[in-house]
């Protein structure tokens, strides 16, 4: 049965289905020698389809793991200013796997990398609405007013790539769990839904309050409470279950 050739390489575990729309539109991708740069193009089973002279095998074992990643590491496959990436950390996977989303350069914490680009695209999509638990400690102490505005939603004007990006956040729960009033620094528990660029940085920099240290401390019912940075390890059949069920905990350590 013929099926769209992204959804083919998502499923081979080649890359995330947006991903790999990318890589057939660059030009990246042949299907029986021939390239192929319309997303529409549908493949049969038995085609031979190849990334960069790499062939894509179909039938490759779904696996599922979580990281906790260490600051000064990219989540990206590779790098062109040649720092660490996350694969670097999980060269021992015999699988083509990727990241699940990402973490900032500079924020540590739960990471999912599996081959699974159905699962992937699942918890990526916002409609799914998964939890996302950040801790992060800001610069100055939020008041009750701005804690609110994260409640219910803060415009964010930044600039990426040198062009000015305006987006609306979604509500988040905020909460403050730690105070330094010495250092004149807070602990603020920030549990999103979203996934945009620096979504975190850019929240508590609208309220005011810039993010020093940042850490993703879970991922619906996933945390890394007893694992070491850089340490990863598979996820079991139970919790692969529960991540595609949606399941979820409300849970709080408070820890950078």
């Amino acid at each position: 049965m013929a099926e769209r050739l992204q959804k083919v390489m998502a499923q081979a575990g080649v890359a995330s289905r947006r991903a790999s729309e990318k890589l057939i539109t660059e030009g990246q991708v042949t299907v029986n020698g021939k390239r192929v740069t319309e997303l529409g193009t549908k493949v049969e089973p038995n085609d031979k389809i190849e990334v960069n002279g790499t062939p894509v095998e179909g039938n490759e074992k779904k696996v599922y793991f979580l990281l906790n990643k260490p600051r000064e590491v990219v989540t990206t496959a590779s790098d062109d200013k040649d720092r660490t990436t996350v694969l670097d950390i999980l060269k021992d996977v015999p699988q083509r796997i990727y990241p699940v989303g990402r973490l900032d350069y500079d924020t540590t914490g739960v990471l999912l990398l599996t081959n699974d680009g159905d699962l992937a695209n699942q918890l990526m999509h916002p409609s799914y609405k998964i939890d996302k638990v950040y801790v992060a400690k800001v610069k100055g102490i939020p008041t009750n007013d701005e804690l609110k505005a994260l409640r219910l939603g803060v415009t964010v004007h930044t600039i990426e790539n040198k062009r000015h990006r305006t987006f609306h956040a979604a509500p988040a729960k905020a909460e403050i769990i730690g105070v330094d009033k010495a250092k004149n620094t807070a602990m603020v528990q920030l549990t999103i839904h979203e996934g945009r660029y620096h979504q975190v940085k850019e929240m508590m920099k609208a309220v005011g309050h810039p993010v020093l240290k940042l850490t993703r401390e879970r991922y619906g019912m996933l945390d890394v409470d007893n694992m070491a940075p850089g340490e990863y390890r598979e996820l079991s059949y139970d919790e692969v279950q529960n991540l595609k069920n949606g399941k979820q905990y409300r849970r709080s350590s408070g820890r950078l």
